[in-house]
């Protein structure tokens, strides 16, 4: 399981959207509970993988750890990404992020068949120099 993670975060840290998808089951779940984000699907994974590489082009992530029992895999680690352009609705200050890391995983058909990435969006603004409750605005339509 932790290679088949492992070998989807590689991908992912050089944005190749192709090779991450060789991991993913045809079902495969992201969420993406900071943005607000489910994408089910290969294409809707490729679309959400683009949207978010254009939002975050020198993404990469390092996974530092693992616990795992037969179906689930939990891992952590820092992810270090620069927000650009103005999907949120702000206007970033160009520094790049580095943030803690929690990603759920399951498995089917050796493959992956769901992801929940887990990371503070709050952290993220705040290294971006971008008010959370602007984005949190943009992404979820209100304020909490």
């Amino acid at each position: 399981m932790f290679e088949l993670a492992q070998g989807l975060a590689v991908a992912k840290s050089r944005q190749d959207v192709a090779a991450a998808l060789a991991f993913l089951d045809s079902d495969m779940v992201l969420e993406g509970p900071a943005f607000g984000t489910r994408a089910k699907g290969l294409a809707e994974n490729e679309a959400a993988l683009a949207r978010f590489f254009k939002s975050f082009p020198d993404y990469n992530v390092v996974l530092s750890g693992h616990a795992n029992d037969a179906e689930t895999l939990i891992c952590w680690g820092e992810a270090r990404m620069t927000m650009t352009g103005d999907r949120f609705g702000v206007t970033p200050n160009g520094k790049r992020a580095e943030l803690p890391v929690f990603i759920r995983f399951t498995f089917r058909n050796d493959l992956i068949a769901s992801e929940y990435f887990f990371f503070d969006l709050s952290a993220l603004c705040a290294q971006s120099g971008v008010s959370t409750d602007q984005v949190r605005q943009k992404l979820f339509g209100e304020v909490l």
